[in-house]
């Protein structure tokens, strides 16, 4: 059989004021995306053609959209009037013809792909209107979905619902399928003859058999999956589902968390086995880890490479762009950005490595910065390998240290350092005897004074 064609169209018109924030409810983010990203790529892993519709004055989603999946067209509803008048504003999408039409909210993250291809299949079998169920725990509010052996009789919302109606546990999760050949016939036939004056795309339920057409209605195989957010509440709920199912991922992989629920990973997140992540670790977008890595408690990590056997923290932190090669040590309140740590270097305590080569088996000692910024520009500090550099040491970039040079503890290197060669940039230390003695006598004295401070 031929592959079928389909347009999915996502619903992101919303204004989600019940979000209290200047930020458009569908760039909310969770593990490290926004929710209309997590929606994208649900569509986008299906390969279906994807219309997405956005509010008037939208051009922070619509510049989203453009950037996650450019292959999407973008229309604007002009003004909110109901779900059926959303997907309408894509007519243009719709008459260019696909054998399936989808409909997904934007606000619905955890969709996954199989279950968007889940409500192709009755189409795929003759039915006109596909609808996505679900059996929540508490189904007050939501509509039920009416059926009749295999066939939806009917979406009821709760307060038209009778009271056997109002005890049916399945019900309407808004994600519909239409038939490509009825798509456009039954939404131009929904009307907005109820209390609002909106039109609502679950009308074409009964349209469908009022024209002997057949509606059919499957069951999410994970309930969760039809979370919708509009507040921020729902915002954590649903990011609290999607760590449960990230965790759950990488302990399945084989990787070690002794306390898994307070650990934060982002949606690309890649840990090899045998990796061990202890508790309160937070990983932003961009990260990998490579197999038998450790990342102590309380370190952040955003778009960092991790090497094999490599150990990171405590209380570290790796910003964006820093690579650490096999068995490197980054210790407690180290931090490294932009920056490549070479196979078997250590920076153990205290430290900021920026813009910055830090060579094999190189030693950074505690307290050390490199001074990458002058205001304008950012410059790079290169550390050759087998390098060691004293303790509270400032290497003023643009410079070099030579492999197997040292830097004595407590310098200002402004200037190259040669291949082992050594570099001691402070000021000399000077010692006076019993200088100490003979202040405490003075200041002793000056104390018994009359009118001298207490």
């Amino acid at each position: 059989m031929p592959a079928r064609s389909c347009l999915t169209i996502v619903l992101a018109a919303g204004e989600g004021t019940r979000m209290r924030a200047s930020r458009p409810k569908v760039l909310h983010a969770i593990a490290g995306r926004p929710l209309i990203a997590h929606v994208l790529a649900a569509v986008q892993a299906t390969g279906s053609r994807i219309a997405v519709v956005v509010g008037p004055g939208a051009d922070a989603v619509t510049a989203a959209v453009k950037s996650l999946a450019p292959e999407a067209e973008v229309f604007v509803q002009a003004e909110r009037r109901g779900t059926a008048h959303a997907v309408l504003a894509a007519r243009a999408a719709l008459e260019r013809g696909a054998d399936d039409v989808l409909v997904a909210f934007a606000d619905t993250p955890l969709i996954r792909p199989e279950t968007l291809e889940g409500l192709r299949a009755p189409l795929a079998a003759g039915a006109a209107v596909s609808v996505l169920g679900f059996r929540p725990k508490n189904p007050t509010g939501y509509g039920r979905l009416v059926t009749d052996g295999d066939d939806l009789v009917a979406i009821r919302e709760e307060k038209d619902a009778s009271p056997a109606e109002r005890a049916i546990g399945f019900c309407n999760a808004g994600l519909m399928g239409l038939s490509g050949d009825h798509a456009l016939t039954l939404l131009d036939r929904i009307g907005d003859d109820n209390a609002k004056r909106e039109f609502y795309l679950t009308d074409a339920v009964a349209l469908a058999r009022s024209a002997s057409l057949r509606a059919v209605a499957t069951a999410a195989d994970d309930d969760s999956e039809v979370l919708g957010v509009n507040t921020q509440a729902q915002l954590a709920e649903v990011g609290a589902v999607l760590q449960q199912r990230l965790r759950a991922a990488a302990l399945d992989g084989g990787v070690s968390m002794a306390a898994p629920e307070t650990v934060h990973l982002a949606y690309d997140t890649t840990l090899a086995r045998d990796v061990v992540i202890e508790p309160y670790v937070v990983f932003g977008p961009g990260v990998t880890v490579a197999e038998g890595a450790v990342i102590k408690a309380f370190s952040h990590l955003e778009g960092a490479t991790v090497g094999p056997g490599a150990l990171v923290g405590p209380y570290a932190r790796l910003r964006p762009g820093a690579v650490l090669e096999n068995d490197v040590h980054v210790g407690n309140f180290v931090e490294i950005k932009a920056s490549t740590i070479e196979a078997g270097a250590k920076t153990n305590h205290l430290s900021y490595i920026g813009d910055a080569r830090v060579g094999a088996k190189a030693n950074v000692g505690a307290g050390t910065i490199t001074c990458n910024y002058d205001g304008v520009l950012k410059h790079r500090t290169d550390i050759g390998a087998g390098a060691f550099i004293g303790s509270n040491s400032s290497l003023v970039a643009p410079v070099k240290i030579g492999d197997g040079a040292y830097v004595g503890s407590g310098s200002v290197v402004t200037k190259d350092v040669p291949p082992d060669g050594l570099a001691v940039a402070r000021g000399r230390q000077i010692v006076k005897e019993g200088w100490a003695a003979r202040w405490r006598k003075i200041a002793a004295a000056a104390k018994k004074k009359p009118g001298s401070p207490p």
